[in-house]
């Protein structure tokens, strides 16, 4: 009986032991935070959108099946588009490609002008190749940074949206980036 209450007693105390040591693994140590700077980076581009051809970079993917349509536009309330349009650096058709955009634009109101817009602008050439940044939010001329990866990870900030060119065929908007950023 005596060797049976050792032999307990030992494997409980190596029981706790083992214990112990896995609880350790589960957790690590605190560390403290060390903030890093924030940097502030402005950039300035044109976005490119074809809507007509067989080369369209922005096109209806679902409508709404209203009967009328009260805000007099030619693209009724609720109409979602999918875009992928170029980047480029000037407004002009064969200005040096840096990018594209890519996303959702849904007319969410009465007004044709407005709408609630997702885009992810990649970046495929000098210094932010490979880094995108993310808007989301209502464009009336204006959009919300926020998010980014790549050399622009965790990027906030804001877009100023200038119409440079809208026809039938072709959007050209500018873009004034305003990025706080790691």
């Amino acid at each position: 009986m005596r060797g049976t209450l050792m032999l307990t007693g030992i494997l409980i105390i190596c029981l706790s032991q083992v214990a112990a040591q896995s609880q350790r693994q589960y957790y690590s140590e605190t560390r403290p935070h060390i903030p890093r700077p924030i940097k502030v980076t402005n950039l300035h581009f044109f976005m490119h959108e074809n809507l007509g051809g067989t080369n369209a970079s922005a096109v209806i993917v679902a409508q709404s099946n209203i009967t009328s349509n009260d805000n007099n536009s030619s693209v009724p309330f609720g109409t979602l588009f999918a875009v992928d349009d170029p980047l480029r650096i000037g407004p002009e058709p064969d200005s040096e490609v840096i990018g594209n955009a890519q996303g959702l634009s849904l007319l969410a109101g009465t007004n044709p002008r407005t709408s609630t817009t997702y885009f992810d602008f990649g970046f495929t050439t000098g210094k932010y190749n490979g880094s995108s940044i993310s808007m989301f939010s209502r464009t009336d001329l204006e959009l919300a940074v926020v998010g980014g990866r790549g050399r622009l990870r965790m990027a906030t900030g804001f877009a100023l949206l200038n119409p440079y060119l809208i026809n039938a065929t072709t959007v050209i908007i500018e873009f004034d980036v305003t990025l706080f950023h790691h």
